[in-house]
């Protein structure tokens, strides 16, 4: 998380002490769960599930009493640009709309200006709804539905 490409975006170049507290108030609460994300034994990602009602971010849009929102960074900057990121996407969202019916949607709300990111999403079939000004950035909401439907390993 402290290198560039990802602390320009998520602003949390945290000491490792910090987000071993940050990963341990996730677990414990019901707002967001984070993982790593791996690929050929190797891990790549990190990937944080979150509830949109316990969020933020249902002060921005009309959201579903179980939408779901997802954040991904791939920190292994040789793994950049390979399309790990759709691949990882389109995959994760298969899996929380299979194991929870009642979610009809998974949103994202990347920074308009990080355009791989933007690209991911997209490719992974989540549309474009319009802006949504956040604190600290001017995002794109981000939406997969169910309509979209199509290894990798995840573990907490």
């Amino acid at each position: 998380m402290a290198q560039p490409h990802i602390r320009r975006w998520w602003h949390q170049g945290w000491s490792v002490e910090r987000w071993a507290q940050e990963i341990e108030q996730q677990a414990a609460g019901e707002h967001s769960t984070p993982y790593l994300v791996a690929a050929d034994a190797e891990e790549f990602a990190y990937v944080e599930l979150y509830r949109v009602r316990h969020d933020r971010l249902a002060e921005y849009y009309a959201y579903g009493e179980e939408d779901r929102g997802v954040h991904v960074a791939i920190g292994d900057i040789a793994r950049v640009g390979q399309g790990l990121g759709r691949r990882l996407l389109r995959w994760l969202v298969d899996e929380v709309l299979r194991a929870e019916p009642a979610c009809a949607q998974v949103v994202a709300e990347p920074d308009i200006e990080n355009t791989p990111s933007v690209r991911a999403f997209a490719a992974a079939g989540f549309v474009q709804h319009g802006q949504l000004q956040l604190p600290e950035k001017t995002a794109l909401l981000m939406v997969r539905t169910r309509a979209v439907q199509g290894g990798m390993t995840c573990t907490t």
